[in-house]
């Protein structure tokens, strides 16, 4: 199949605006339409039933009708005036009095500061939702019968919103200041130099003065010990920068190891120096890595003005990553407190620390030759020794997720919502921007709900902990609840920095590109009243000057001339849940360009301060983020169909191969990849046919519904609910209350107990047999588009990294946040050098889309 074919039958929508994700990879279990499927589309059906039943015959106080007409108005309408009745509410004025709750204070993972916010944020989600408080607080250790029932409960009998805190027991550190030690040895190994390792508190910022010693700087998951070597100097220290000193020469055995910020994920830094025999690691922030708003170009340092505060010390996990996420003694379990644990595989054995630029400006002066020569020298090796001593202490920490639900109509289909809480410090970006616009999210949700909306499908909204660490929050409850989020979750809607610069970025599945780009054409651009927020795709900072050539470089690679939603790599909380479990995904927030004030990333000046006077003056991109959040989660709940686009992600696996293609350096090393090829281009078919039958179902269903509202006849609700009880055994009270009661008779319905052909046969043919067809046509639509990103999981999970098991798409093995697709039978040519292991990676990966094609065909 062709986009030719695919855009005459009108699925494949291509835009101008919206490129293809570049390329990837992907696999999974073969797909069985049997009687647990079908039992899903029997009961989900008679919920969609009920639910537009209700909708039509209610009473006047659903918001719904339309009290002065004849007729209930039209589902479009009624959608439309829900999401307008949603995007009125998030407010800038909200917003800010929100960050301000948040983001002056510290809240790093496990402490008591962490803790108070958790019971903080339970309080609102009960406030905004209406749920009453209890006498007991509702927050439970994982792995209890109250936090098992508090999840699995929201797909089944839950009946009005809950809340609730589950609590987790991972392995993380702390670090002690007063045994941090960086320091320049001399003559005898005595020290003629030592690095402060703390950020100076400028008074002219409040909370970053009064907290500026509260968490000391250190690595998340770091080892503790002392190391000392010479200094090398490793660029980025990236796969390609340490390839390139051992080919030059370079014996990193027992050095120690400066590299900057950027390229790849931290924790990869330390180990590709671990893996090449380094003793320890340090890492600082360059200004080169700041675009044109340096001092160099004249710009005054933070506070005083939008350069970087060359103080400001970046702390963060150095988990690995690309090996797997969340604790690192409970990989792919959940960790309650009484769990089983093993030894990690997943954290450094070598020290590591994080540096100022004014902490590793000095040692380049004094060891590597000076800033100017040493910055721009790779591998350059210092004479004389650095003696690093990294004080920390790990032990079983409580973390704890806030959630609540709100239950739909149709309660076993579920969108999941959530940003992390926890901060290395205050994080008014990192993460407190996110959290302040799931604020205004949640308080739009619950506006509508208090007006007597209520989804067609479950909401469930999550404040995760432990993210910063390595995502630990969603990853122990995406572990803990496998199963059920794979039987019912549709999608999971990320947000984690809202606001830190000036462009808006988006990631996602590319099942949700068009729903994504969509919904930000409907949202107004935060400051430009003749633009949308999808339009700030290519807004810049203010600031102007010339640039580092390598960093203008890396940025002009990143940058797109127009505007794309690439896929997911990993460094948030969607990661569990796309690249682990198979939920379709996205995340989505403004980011910095080389033209905005420096972000402070996990320094005490990622403060409130910076965040009002240069990240987002006015907090107008924190209320654009969550009115696009509340809209992607509004279309994903309430429309009849599934707005998952399986035509577009089958399109785009063609360029995921390309890519593979153009990224082999040896071309002996290709697999055949014709298999493939038609293997894709079967489920490309697959997919129209499913885009087909889905509009089918769709309209038929809109045309049985109109049949039942214009009757204004009660004799065919009457009708209806009649055969429930003959067949089913539901007494009258039960189904009264068609609102919050119509599905507690689904537990009580089976294969065996009921078909279509029983019901045709009990009352014949016309509205109602038409009616309960069509839904039932439109529910098994549904199933196989939540189904479709579980297609490209595989059990066996991607080689030297098994947690990891979409195939599609996995973070970096090299890089940790950026994704790379296709990963499997990418690392097998790029990294291995394998034909053998390409060979099997192809055919695994042929098989898999196969399967999927097959499930996919009516």
């Amino acid at each position: 199949m062709n986009t030719e074919k695919a855009e005459k039958a009108g699925f494949y929508q291509p835009s101008e605006e919206l490129l293809p994700h570049p390329p990837g990879l992907v696999q999974t279990r073969r797909h069985s339409r049997g009687p647990v499927f079908r039992k899903f589309v029997v009961l989900g059906s008679f919920a969609l039933i009920y639910f537009l039943l209700y909708k039509a015959h209610s009473i006047s106080c659903f918001v719904g009708l339309k009290k002065d007409k004849k007729y209930p108005e039209s589902y479009d309408s009624y959608i439309k005036r829900i999401e307008e009745g949603y995007l009125a509410v998030p407010s800038a004025e909200s917003a800010l009095a929100a960050s301000r709750d948040y983001a002056t204070h510290p809240h790093l993972a496990g402490a008591v500061e962490d803790f108070q916010d958790a019971k903080d944020i339970l309080a609102f989600f009960q406030s905004e939702f209406g749920i009453p408080a209890p006498a007991t607080e509702p927050i439970y250790p994982a792995g209890s019968p109250e936090s098992r029932e508090a999840t699995l409960s929201t797909s089944s009998k839950l009946s009005k919103p809950a809340a609730w805190v589950d609590i987790y027991y991972p392995v993380m550190n702390t670090g002690n200041a007063d045994g941090m030690v960086v320091e320049l040895l001399g003559e005898s190994d005595q020290p003629i130099w030592k690095a402060d390792l703390l950020e100076d508190g400028d008074p002219r910022d409040e909370t970053a003065a009064k907290y500026k010693h509260f968490i000391p700087p250190f690595h998340g998951f770091s080892a503790a010990g002392e190391a000392i070597g010479q200094l090398v100097y490793a660029n980025y220290g990236n796969h390609d920068d340490y390839d390139k000193l051992v080919g030059a020469g370079v014996n990193l055995t027992g050095k120690i190891i400066l590299a900057r910020y950027g390229a790849n994920f931290r924790g990869l830094k330390v180990q590709g120096a671990a893996e090449r025999g380094a003793a320890g690691v340090l890492i600082y922030s360059d200004p080169r890595d700041d675009g044109s708003v340096t001092v160099e170009n004249g710009y005054e340092p933070y506070p005083a003005g939008p350069a970087r505060n060359p103080t400001s010390i970046q702390r963060g996990s150095v988990m690995y990553l690309s090996v797997y996420a969340g604790d690192p003694t409970t990989p792919g379990y959940p960790a309650y407190e009484n769990a089983t644990r093993v030894e990690a595989t997943n954290i450094p054995s070598i020290p590591s620390l994080p540096l100022s630029w004014a902490n590793a400006k000095l040692l380049f002066e004094e060891e590597l030759g000076g800033v100017t020569e040493g910055t721009k020298l790779n591998g350059r090796v210092g004479s004389r020794k650095v003696r690093m001593v990294n004080d920390v202490d790990a032990k079983i920490t409580p973390i704890w997720n806030t959630m609540a639900a709100i239950p739909g109509h149709i309660k076993d289909e579920v969108v999941l919502l959530g940003c992390h809480r926890d901060a290395w410090v205050m994080g008014a970006a990192d993460p407190t921007s996110g959290t302040v616009s799931l604020h205004e999210v949640t308080r739009g949700l619950g506006a509508l709900y208090k007006r007597g909306w209520k989804p067609l499908r479950t909401i469930v909204i999550a404040s995760w902990d432990a993210e910063e660490y390595g995502l630990i929050g969603s990853t122990e409850w995406g572990e803990d609840f496998a199963d059920w989020i794979q039987e019912h979750v549709v999608s999971y809607v990320n947000v984690d920095v809202s606001a830190s610069g000036s462009r808006w970025d988006t990631s996602a599945s590319p099942s949700l590109a068009h729903l994504i780009q969509r919904s930000a054409q409907d949202v107004p651009h935060p400051t430009d009243a003749q633009k949308t927020l999808w339009d700030a795709h290519f807004d810049v900072g203010p600031y102007e000057g010339p640039m580092d050539a390598e960093f203008a470089r890396m940025w002009d690679t990143k940058t797109s001339s127009e505007p794309r939603i690439g896929p997911l790599g990993s460094g948030s909380d969607y990661t569990v849940f796309l690249q682990r479990l198979g939920v379709a995904s996205s995340d989505q927030g403004f980011g910095s360009t080389p033209t905005d004030a420096p972000y402070h990333y996990h320094s005490i000046y990622d403060s409130q301060m910076w965040q009002e006077v240069y990240a987002d003056p006015g907090f107008h991109k924190h209320v654009a983020v969550a009115q696009n959040l509340g809209l992607l989660t509004l279309r994903l709940t309430d429309s009849i169909i599934l707005p998952l686009n399986t035509t577009q992600y089958a399109l785009e696996l063609d360029s995921y191969v390309d890519t593979v293609i153009e990224s082999t350096y040896r071309e002996e090393i290709l697999p055949d990849l014709f298999p493939l090829r038609r293997a894709i281009a079967k489920l490309q078919d697959a997919s129209l046919k499913l885009d087909e039958e889905k509009t089918a179902a769709e309209k038929a269903f809109r045309k049985a519904l109109k049949r039942v509202s214009r009757a204004h006849n009660p004799r065919i609700v009457r009708r209806i609910i009649q055969w429930i009880k003959e067949h089913l055994g539901i007494g009258a009270q039960e189904v009264q209350d068609l609102r919050f009661g119509a599905l507690k008779w689904m537990s009580s319905v089976t294969e065996s107990s009921f078909s279509e052909t029983q019901i045709c046969k009990s009352r014949g043919k016309g509205t109602l047999c038409d009616f309960i067809r069509a839904a039932k046509r439109v529910r098994a639509a549904n199933q196989k588009l939540m189904a479709f990103e579980r297609g490209f999981l595989s059990e066996d999970g991607i080689k030297d990294r098994e947690w990891y098991r979409h195939l599609g798409v996995a973070p970096g093995k090299h890089l940790g946040y950026a994704p790379t697709t296709l990963p499997g039978l990418t690392e097998a040519i790029v990294y291995d050098e394998d034909h053998e292991l390409a060979e099997y990676e192809a055919a695994r990966l042929t098989t898999l889309i196969e399967n999927l094609a097959d499930f996919l065909d009516v």
